[in-house]
């Protein structure tokens, strides 16, 4: 570390440590002003401050819950972990030079920590300073800070944290605006997407990722025990931390199930017929399925509609292949466990909502599906090509076309039926040779806003792009544009809309 680096470290820490102790102050400790403390840590480390909120929002939804830790030893916005296998809490400590115990609970130092960590992930891959300024050279970095147990989960964990560059970020009063980045995976390109490993051989809509034989006891249910009972969990945790973490075989625990937030993509890590240890009760263990839902108890946000439909579904299909009862003395919470010491998934968990989706009840009032081939509804000019090349599309073909310093956009429309709040949803094919930033055009009511997706990953799925508020008629809803520095041919295959 330079003495230049070394200096501003320190400035940094004392300002912190000054924020805290001021006399007469005490407001300064209890409230931190989050949108300060990013912006601080980004310039006392020289990292890009969009990409830091991106990835404490993947990690923690900028929540330090209190000075509390996840499920894996992570603590703060940030999530530095103190655990057997990840030391990012130490690490620092030490770049640092704050106490532990501050970096666990107070705000502003736990942000200054996590962004001195990555810096010198960033250090170590010989970023210098004109590298530094463009975010998709720190994707290695990123990569890096989430400890992934394979090269796998690392490029998930580092896909997830710009996908949020992308598609925007506005949350405790930290904003990020949706914009293009190029990622530049480096070693991890030609690491499989893990949507593309394994399927599930349980479960047909869920990707296989198996947990460490140390973390569940192997069996052959149900003819060893009787599968009765659905039991749900929240991770207190991410999705691609919570994957790593059971693959770890220091964790002793593990789930059968892991539901991601955003999309609702599902991995299953241990077999049905295996028991894995979620309840904290071996006959509960025996007795049941565990599925874990990205996020903590005490955060609405992580708990969307994609999640709960997607997990329903998986419920749904388990209670019909095992003759469980869709109800819930069958389909329970991980507190409603007899001696449970875990009270998730907590009072934000709707159950309502969530039953009325495993009993097959709790539409959308209102949902309309866009494909390229709809007729009246598409409309793309000459310059878009048609190809059936991907397994991952959404019926017969797609569109495609070179990225150019013009609109020319493909457009859907859709007859909105009324002013109001609306999930959009998008379905393309992946491929390596697809674009790194494809703009999607929504018409919101206050106008156009445009997110940016990746193209090159998360494919064959719905993925989601938020919601908007959408005025009521027919017109054209959403567009993919064609305007865009991101290398590689820019997508046009399907749209979801549905009213919230």
């Amino acid at each position: 570390m330079t003495h230049a680096r070394s200096r501003l470290i320190a400035l940094a820490a004392s300002a912190v440590t000054a924020l805290v102790v001021l006399a007469g102050q005490p407001a300064l400790a209890a409230e931190p002003a989050l949108p300060s403390a990013f912006a601080h840590a980004a310039s006392a480390q020289d990292v890009p401050r969009d990409l830091l909120v991106a990835l404490a929002y993947a990690e923690t939804h900028l929540d330090g819950h209190a000075g509390k830790p996840s499920a894996s030893g992570g603590y703060g916005v940030m999530h530095l972990v103190g655990n057997p296998a990840n030391h990012t809490l130490e690490k620092a400590a030490e770049l640092t030079k704050l106490p532990v115990e501050k970096l666990r609970a107070d705000d502003e130092a736990n942000i200054l920590g996590g962004a001195a960590v990555l810096r010198a992930y960033a250090d170590e891959l010989g970023l210098d300073e004109s590298a530094r300024k463009d975010e998709g050279r720190w994707y290695e970095a990123v990569a890096k800070y989430g400890n992934a147990a394979s090269p796998e989960l690392a490029r998930l964990y580092a896909d997830s944290v710009f996908e949020l560059l992308g598609l925007g970020v506005q949350a405790r009063g930290v904003r990020v605006a949706p914009h293009e980045v190029k990622a530049e995976r480096g070693q991890y390109e030609t690491k499989a997407d893990i949507r593309t490993l394994a399927a599930s051989a349980d479960y047909p809509d869920a990707t296989w990722v198996a947990a460490s034989s140390s973390n569940y006891t192997a069996s052959s249910r149900p003819s060893s025990y009787a599968i009765d009972r659905v039991v749900i969990h929240v991770t207190q945790g991410s999705y691609a931390g919570t994957i790593s973490w059971f693959q770890n075989p220091s964790a002793q625990v593990s789930a059968h199930y892991v539901v991601k937030s955003s999309n609702g993509a599902i991995t299953q890590m241990v077999r049905d017929k295996d028991i894995a240890w979620h309840a904290g009760n071996w006959t509960y263990n025996t007795r049941s399925i565990g599925i874990e839902h990205e996020g903590y108890i005490s955060d609405a946000s992580w708990f969307t509609d994609a999640m709960y439909r997607s997990s329903a579904a998986l419920t749904r299909y388990i209670c019909d292949k095992y003759g469980i009862p869709k109800d819930r003395a069958h389909i329970i919470g991980h507190v409603e466990v007899p001696g449970a010491d875990h009270t998730d998934p907590g009072q934000y968990w709707n159950w309502t909502t969530y039953m009325n989706y495993v009993t097959g009840g709790g539409n959308p009032s209102w949902s309309t599906t866009v494909d390229n081939a709809t007729s009246g509804q598409f409309t793309a000019s000459a310059n878009w090509g048609t190809s059936a090349y991907s397994g991952q599309r959404y019926g017969a073909d797609y569109r495609f076309a070179d990225p150019v310093a013009a609109s020319d956009p493909a457009w859907y429309q859709a007859t909105i039926p009324s002013a109001g709040t609306y999930r959009v949803e998008v379905w393309y094919p992946a491929d390596p040779g697809y674009n790194s930033s494809a703009p999607y055009i929504v018409a919101t009511s206050s106008g156009n806003q445009t997110v940016y997706v990746d193209q090159r990953s998360g494919g064959g799925s719905w993925r989601s792009l938020g919601t908007f508020s959408l005025n009521a008629g027919a017109y054209n809803a959403v567009g993919v544009s064609r305007w865009t520095s991101g290398t590689g041919y820019v997508i046009a295959d399907a749209v979801r809309i549905s009213k919230v």
